[in-house]
């Protein structure tokens, strides 16, 4: 509750005190790769496949942030290890690592000691991401198709994980004019699927899931774990180009992403998708996740979700006295 710091360039500070200049090229280009992890029961799941994607991205952006990879996997266990003192036990946490090339040069002279990349490392507790997401676990979601299509490989490598990303929030506010709470999922210039803003999509079919190839989206790290949970089960999967006519076939569709993990799709383009609810391969899925990361991650929602507006209420009354202290 409040009291958390950020590892940021080097030192660790208040969480208020971690500001990014306005002449970062973070803000005056989006020119910063960053990654999303989370914990179950305290500790960071497939937390060096998430560092490697983002030294992917740092790559392909020409960005050395300073650290080799290990290191940064070390400071992000510091940095866990540093906040979670400030829950009670059994709270898990949202990892966000950010890293851009630094100050924009020409505004240089503001740092006479020079300039070097921004590397922030922060943890936040997974109550309000997971306790607003709960019902969905029940309800489903209801996909629609925006006007925004996918970037594609050619112009933008969607594999790589950027702030560049203005093409999602578009996609975001079609949704939202389509009909509210609707999760947009993107497809590219060819016809074909893609992904959602921060998701990637699956359609079942007579058993089998099919799920969009890899050239125009980002390769999820839950997408990975898909893969590896369709094997243990004995369920085929399958990469394909995709479109409408295979998502309103499907008799089941569902969504990944590193928060919640994986979450139905209720409709299709206002169409129903089975009879609406989850399916027998999501419901095997999401149990062999259960199993796999020790987790009931449904429960634990419904159970963020009772707690959460008193955690709000607390966290906001810390962070005003503290506030009032400086």
């Amino acid at each position: 509750m409040a009291g958390r710091v950020v590892y940021f360039s080097g030192e660790f500070v208040p969480e208020r005190e971690a500001n990014v200049s306005i002449f970062d090229c973070a803000l005056m280009y989006g020119d910063m790769a960053f990654e999303m992890t989370r914990t179950f029961g305290g500790e960071p799941f497939k937390l060096r496949e998430h560092l490697d994607r983002l030294y992917g991205s740092l790559r392909l952006l020409e960005i050395d942030c300073g650290l080799s990879l290990d290191e940064m996997l070390a400071q992000t266990l510091v940095t866990l290890e540093k906040n979670q003192a400030t829950e009670v036990e059994g709270m898990d946490w949202w990892i966000m690592h950010d890293v851009s090339r630094g100050p924009l040069p020409v505004y240089g002279s503001l740092w006479p000691e020079g300039t070097k990349p921004t590397v922030t490392i922060s943890t936040w507790p997974l109550i309000t991401h997971m306790g607003t997401f709960a019902t969905k676990y029940d309800t489903g979601v209801d996909i629609v198709v925006p006007a925004q299509q996918a970037l594609p490989a050619h112009l933008v490598d969607a594999k790589a994980k950027t702030r560049s990303r203005m093409h999602y929030k578009m996609a975001e506010l079609q949704g939202q004019r389509i009909g509210e709470g609707a999760w947009p999922v993107m497809f590219d210039p060819d016809g074909f699927m893609a992904e959602g803003p921060g998701w990637n999509i699956f359609l079942v079919k007579d058993g089998t899931i099919y799920t969009p190839e890899p050239r125009n989206i980002l390769q999820g790290v839950s997408r990975g774990t898909v893969f590896e949970l369709a094997e243990q089960e004995g369920i085929p999967i399958v990469e394909a180009n995709l479109g409408r006519y295979e998502a309103l076939q499907a008799d089941e569709i569902f969504c990944t992403s590193t928060s919640y993990c994986i979450v139905h799709g209720r409709s299709f383009e206002g169409q129903v998708v089975g009879d609406g609810q989850r399916g027998p391969v999501v419901e095997r899925l999401t149990e062999a996740w259960r199993q796999r990361v020790g987790v009931d991650m449904v429960s634990q929602a419904r159970e963020y979700a009772e707690a959460l507006p008193g955690w709000l209420e607390q966290e906001v009354e810390a962070n005003r006295a503290a506030v009032a202290t400086t």
